[in-house]
């Protein structure tokens, strides 16, 4: 469970959920003289309860639980399917709720709460991936300022450039590539083939299109990256709001993504990137 794959969008989910809450407690059709009991009240015959403030505190939990356990399905479909449904329908029977109001109660302070509430999560669950405000990493990850961009030295600084920085200066590509140590190590020079073994040395890897150049790119939701060899196991997990590098292109929907520690791995999922 990595709290840094939750978005500010998961945030809005968490936030409505309180809201969603706290009305709970509150009058949900008010009159004058009259005590209305909560919806908590199960004597008073609510059915606000179940549909409305169950439904949207079940749909918040599918919500958030769908970040760390991305893969996990419910019934054959995605938690963020399930959450999403039982989200808009718990906004939808706030409004009915309100629309049907009995003409000698007048609405109270939780029918207005929990409407605002359910839209809310309604509203994250439909399109919060597609908001670049919602989409935004909830903690943004520490940018460490003394690892030089790909490509460069270490000990030659980049005036306004660190790693994660989309503006700094990238080696062109072809150019002879250095390899890039684990975050606070150093570089060392990989040994070439002697006289003797030249003619074992094997063959090069097909080299990529030569009109690509890497540049910085940000996801919109967390997305594995995977092995270079195939492995079906994922060697990191890129989360959004924070800048990668992309350095090589397979295929029209295939990346291979290097992290912030240096690892270099396949980022199979392309859709909605945001390039730097």
């Amino acid at each position: 469970m990595n709290i840094r794959s939750l978005t500010r969008g998961d945030g809005v989910v968490i936030g409505a959920a309180a809201l969603l809450f706290i009305a709970s407690f509150l009058d949900f059709y008010s009159a004058t003289g009259i005590d209305r009991p909560s919806v908590w009240d199960l004597d008073s015959n609510h059915l606000t309860l179940p549909s409305i403030f169950l439904l949207g505190f079940i749909a918040a939990g599918l919500l958030i639980a769908s970040r760390f356990q991305p893969e996990r399905k419910l019934a054959a479909l995605p938690l963020t399917a399930w959450g999403t449904v039982l989200a808009v329908s718990a906004a939808w029977s706030s409004l009915w709720a309100l629309i049907a109001c009995p003409d000698v109660l007048d609405l109270g302070a939780g029918s207005i709460l929990a409407l605002l509430a359910t839209l809310a999560l309604a509203g994250v669950a439909i399109a919060g991936t597609k908001i670049p405000a919602l989409a935004g990493q909830l903690v943004p990850e520490p940018r460490p300022a003394a690892v030089p961009p790909y490509g460069g030295q270490p000990g030659q600084p980049q005036p306004g450039a660190g790693y994660g920085y989309p503006g700094a200066q990238q080696t062109p590509y072809g150019s002879t590539p250095q390899p890039v140590p684990p975050y606070g190590g150093t570089p060392n020079p990989a040994p070439g083939p002697g006289p003797q073994d030249s003619q074992h040395t094997p063959a090069p890897a097909p080299a990529p299109a030569a009109d690509f150049t890497p540049f910085w790119f940000a996801v919109p939701v967390a997305r594995p990256l995977y092995a270079e060899d195939g492995s079906p196991t994922p060697i990191a997990e890129l989360a959004p709001g924070t800048w990668y590098l992309a350095v090589e292109q397979r295929g029209a929907a295939t990346l291979i993504a290097q992290t912030q520690d240096g690892r270099r791995g396949v980022l199979n999922d392309t859709s909605g990137i945001q390039r730097g």
